[in-house]
Protein backbone atom coordinates (compact mmCIF):
# COMPACT_ATOMS: atom_id res chain seq x y z
CA UNK A 1 0.00 0.00 0.00
CA UNK A 2 1.20 3.23 -1.16
CA UNK A 3 1.52 6.20 1.93
CA UNK A 4 -0.15 9.24 2.11
CA UNK A 5 2.03 11.83 0.94
CA UNK A 6 2.98 14.37 3.16
CA UNK A 7 1.50 17.57 3.37
CA UNK A 8 3.52 20.52 4.34
CA UNK A 9 2.44 23.58 6.85
CA UNK A 10 3.98 26.92 7.07
CA UNK A 11 3.36 29.14 10.13
CA UNK A 12 4.04 32.66 10.05
CA UNK A 13 4.59 34.49 13.35
CA UNK A 14 3.90 38.86 12.59
CA UNK A 15 3.89 41.79 14.17
CA UNK A 16 4.15 45.04 12.39
CA UNK A 17 5.20 43.21 9.14
CA UNK A 18 2.49 44.59 6.41
CA UNK A 19 5.76 45.84 4.86
CA UNK A 20 7.29 42.26 3.98
CA UNK A 21 4.13 39.61 4.24
CA UNK A 22 2.63 39.97 0.76
CA UNK A 23 5.97 39.34 -0.43
CA UNK A 24 5.84 36.26 1.57
CA UNK A 25 2.47 34.93 1.00
CA UNK A 26 2.68 35.49 -2.79
CA UNK A 27 5.44 33.17 -2.94
CA UNK A 28 4.03 30.36 -0.97
CA UNK A 29 0.66 30.47 -2.59
CA UNK A 30 2.91 30.08 -6.05
CA UNK A 31 4.95 26.81 -4.73
CA UNK A 32 4.19 23.25 -5.72
CA UNK A 33 3.08 21.33 -3.98
CA UNK A 34 1.00 24.26 -2.43
CA UNK A 35 1.64 24.12 1.99
CA UNK A 36 -1.49 24.93 4.09
CA UNK A 37 -0.80 28.59 5.01
CA UNK A 38 -1.17 29.64 8.75
CA UNK A 39 -0.07 33.09 9.96
CA UNK A 40 -0.39 34.70 13.58
CA UNK A 41 -0.58 38.18 14.30
CA UNK A 42 1.04 39.63 18.03
CA UNK A 43 -0.49 43.32 17.51
CA UNK A 44 -3.44 44.07 14.86
CA UNK A 45 -3.17 47.58 14.74
CA UNK A 46 -1.48 47.61 11.23
CA UNK A 47 -2.55 45.98 8.17
CA UNK A 48 -0.48 43.06 8.28
CA UNK A 49 -3.85 40.95 9.28
CA UNK A 50 -5.93 42.37 6.60
CA UNK A 51 -2.90 41.06 4.17
CA UNK A 52 -2.61 37.73 4.92
CA UNK A 53 -6.16 37.34 5.07
CA UNK A 54 -6.44 37.93 1.24
CA UNK A 55 -4.05 34.79 0.99
CA UNK A 56 -4.91 32.27 3.28
CA UNK A 57 -8.39 31.82 5.66
CA UNK A 58 -6.11 30.62 8.76
CA UNK A 59 -5.11 34.01 10.08
CA UNK A 60 -5.29 33.96 14.12
CA UNK A 61 -4.11 36.64 17.04
CA UNK A 62 -2.10 35.72 19.35
CA UNK A 63 -3.41 36.52 23.16
CA UNK A 64 -0.27 37.15 24.37
CA UNK A 65 3.01 38.51 22.37
CA UNK A 66 5.88 36.10 22.06
CA UNK A 67 7.27 34.74 19.14
CA UNK A 68 7.59 30.98 20.50
CA UNK A 69 4.00 31.79 21.57
CA UNK A 70 2.67 32.69 18.32
CA UNK A 71 4.82 29.54 16.56
CA UNK A 72 3.20 27.13 18.98
CA UNK A 73 -0.24 28.66 18.38
CA UNK A 74 0.54 27.95 14.44
CA UNK A 75 1.54 24.69 15.25
CA UNK A 76 -1.96 23.51 16.90
CA UNK A 77 -3.92 24.95 14.14
CA UNK A 78 -1.96 23.04 11.25
CA UNK A 79 -2.91 20.23 9.79
CA UNK A 80 0.60 19.05 7.73
CA UNK A 81 2.51 16.14 8.60
CA UNK A 82 5.24 18.70 8.63
CA UNK A 83 5.57 21.99 10.02
CA UNK A 84 7.65 24.75 8.47
CA UNK A 85 8.16 28.22 10.34
CA UNK A 86 8.90 31.01 8.82
CA UNK A 87 10.02 34.66 9.58
CA UNK A 88 7.85 37.36 7.83
CA UNK A 89 10.76 39.06 6.16
CA UNK A 90 12.03 36.00 4.49
CA UNK A 91 12.32 35.11 0.78
CA UNK A 92 12.16 31.28 0.49
CA UNK A 93 12.80 29.57 -2.79
CA UNK A 94 9.97 28.42 -4.80
CA UNK A 95 10.90 24.62 -4.91
CA UNK A 96 10.77 24.89 -0.89
CA UNK A 97 8.14 22.71 -0.22
CA UNK A 98 9.64 20.26 -3.18
CA UNK A 99 12.74 19.98 -1.10
CA UNK A 100 11.34 19.95 2.07
CA UNK A 101 9.49 16.90 1.03
CA UNK A 102 12.82 15.38 -0.26
CA UNK A 103 14.44 15.64 2.71
CA UNK A 104 11.82 13.93 5.02
CA UNK A 105 11.93 11.13 2.79
CA UNK A 106 14.65 10.03 5.36
CA UNK A 107 12.28 8.82 8.48
CA UNK A 108 15.00 9.51 10.34
CA UNK A 109 15.02 12.68 9.63
CA UNK A 110 13.14 14.54 12.40
CA UNK A 111 13.93 18.44 11.89
CA UNK A 112 16.15 20.45 9.04
CA UNK A 113 17.49 24.01 8.38
CA UNK A 114 19.38 25.83 5.08
CA UNK A 115 21.56 28.25 4.48
CA UNK A 116 20.48 31.91 5.11
CA UNK A 117 21.55 34.67 3.11
CA UNK A 118 21.01 38.45 3.13
CA UNK A 119 18.54 40.07 0.86
CA UNK A 120 20.10 43.21 -1.12
CA UNK A 121 23.38 42.50 0.71
CA UNK A 122 26.22 44.73 0.68
CA UNK A 123 29.46 42.98 0.24
CA UNK A 124 30.59 42.47 3.90
CA UNK A 125 27.26 41.19 4.78
CA UNK A 126 27.47 38.72 1.76
CA UNK A 127 31.07 37.63 2.71
CA UNK A 128 29.83 37.52 6.31
CA UNK A 129 26.89 34.97 6.00
CA UNK A 130 28.81 32.92 3.19
CA UNK A 131 30.86 32.59 6.44
CA UNK A 132 28.81 31.81 8.95
CA UNK A 133 26.50 29.20 6.80
CA UNK A 134 30.19 27.60 6.21
CA UNK A 135 30.71 27.20 10.00
CA UNK A 136 26.85 26.05 11.21
CA UNK A 137 27.08 24.02 8.46
CA UNK A 138 30.68 22.45 10.17
CA UNK A 139 28.87 22.30 13.25
CA UNK A 140 25.56 21.11 12.38
CA UNK A 141 27.79 17.45 11.76
CA UNK A 142 28.02 18.06 16.17
CA UNK A 143 25.86 20.22 17.73
CA UNK A 144 22.32 21.01 15.41
CA UNK A 145 21.74 24.74 14.93
CA UNK A 146 18.53 26.14 13.38
CA UNK A 147 17.79 30.06 13.01
CA UNK A 148 14.64 31.03 12.92
CA UNK A 149 14.34 31.92 9.38
CA UNK A 150 13.07 28.52 8.56
CA UNK A 151 12.82 25.69 10.75
CA UNK A 152 11.09 22.86 9.78
CA UNK A 153 10.18 19.34 11.86
CA UNK A 154 7.99 16.79 11.81
CA UNK A 155 4.56 17.22 13.60
CA UNK A 156 4.87 14.12 16.45
CA UNK A 157 8.56 15.42 16.91
CA UNK A 158 7.32 18.66 17.31
CA UNK A 159 4.54 17.63 19.87
CA UNK A 160 6.28 15.18 21.66
CA UNK A 161 9.63 17.53 22.71
CA UNK A 162 6.94 19.81 24.01
CA UNK A 163 7.41 22.95 20.75
CA UNK A 164 8.86 25.45 21.08
CA UNK A 165 10.20 26.71 24.80
CA UNK A 166 7.94 30.01 25.70
CA UNK A 167 10.49 31.06 28.31
CA UNK A 168 12.93 32.09 26.50
CA UNK A 169 12.92 35.47 24.76
CA UNK A 170 15.47 34.18 21.86
CA UNK A 171 17.33 31.32 20.65
CA UNK A 172 14.32 29.24 20.71
CA UNK A 173 15.08 27.86 17.58
CA UNK A 174 18.13 26.51 18.31
CA UNK A 175 16.88 25.14 21.37
CA UNK A 176 14.41 23.28 19.24
CA UNK A 177 16.54 22.13 17.35
CA UNK A 178 18.65 20.47 19.94
CA UNK A 179 15.66 18.95 21.37
CA UNK A 180 14.39 17.66 18.38
CA UNK A 181 18.07 15.71 17.91
CA UNK A 182 17.43 13.68 21.02
CA UNK A 183 14.20 12.07 18.86
CA UNK A 184 16.37 11.30 15.41
CA UNK A 185 18.49 13.50 12.74
CA UNK A 186 18.35 17.33 12.67
CA UNK A 187 19.76 18.10 8.94
CA UNK A 188 21.11 21.03 7.22
CA UNK A 189 19.96 20.91 3.91
CA UNK A 190 23.11 23.28 1.97
CA UNK A 191 20.60 22.50 -1.60
CA UNK A 192 18.29 25.29 -0.02
CA UNK A 193 18.70 29.28 0.16
CA UNK A 194 16.64 31.51 2.43
CA UNK A 195 17.14 35.33 2.02
CA UNK A 196 16.58 37.35 4.84
CA UNK A 197 15.87 41.50 4.78
CA UNK A 198 18.96 42.92 6.37
CA UNK A 199 16.49 45.31 8.78
CA UNK A 200 18.28 44.70 12.17
CA UNK A 201 21.85 44.76 10.78
CA UNK A 202 21.24 47.96 8.95
CA UNK A 203 19.66 49.28 11.94
CA UNK A 204 22.47 47.63 14.79
CA UNK A 205 25.27 46.54 12.92
CA UNK A 206 27.20 43.59 12.03
CA UNK A 207 29.25 43.91 15.02
CA UNK A 208 26.19 44.19 17.43
CA UNK A 209 23.91 41.85 15.88
CA UNK A 210 26.75 39.20 16.48
CA UNK A 211 28.31 40.32 19.71
CA UNK A 212 24.20 39.55 21.08
CA UNK A 213 24.08 36.34 19.62
CA UNK A 214 27.30 35.26 20.94
CA UNK A 215 26.69 36.48 24.44
CA UNK A 216 23.29 34.59 24.11
CA UNK A 217 24.27 31.84 22.96
CA UNK A 218 26.90 31.31 25.90
CA UNK A 219 24.48 31.94 28.48
CA UNK A 220 21.63 29.74 27.35
CA UNK A 221 25.09 27.04 27.26
CA UNK A 222 26.20 28.16 30.54
CA UNK A 223 22.94 29.21 32.60
CA UNK A 224 20.27 27.60 30.40
CA UNK A 225 18.32 31.13 29.78
CA UNK A 226 19.46 34.18 27.03
CA UNK A 227 21.49 36.92 28.55
CA UNK A 228 18.47 39.02 27.25
CA UNK A 229 15.28 39.21 28.77
CA UNK A 230 13.91 40.13 25.81
CA UNK A 231 14.44 40.44 22.09
CA UNK A 232 13.79 43.95 20.74
CA UNK A 233 11.48 43.69 17.67
CA UNK A 234 13.60 45.85 14.46
CA UNK A 235 10.90 47.35 12.18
Amino acid sequence: MTPSPQRISVVIPTLHEEEYIKRLLIRLVNMKPQPEIIVVDSDIKDTTVNIAQEYTPKVYKSPERGISKARNLGARKAEGDILVFLDADVTPPLDLTEKLLKSFEDESVVGVTCNIMPAKPTPVENAFFKFYNLLLKFCSLFVPHSRGELLAARRDAFFKVGGFNEELSCLEDHDLAMRLSKLGRFIYNDDMVVYESMRRFRKLGIRKVLSSWIANYLWLTIFGKPKDSEWRPIR
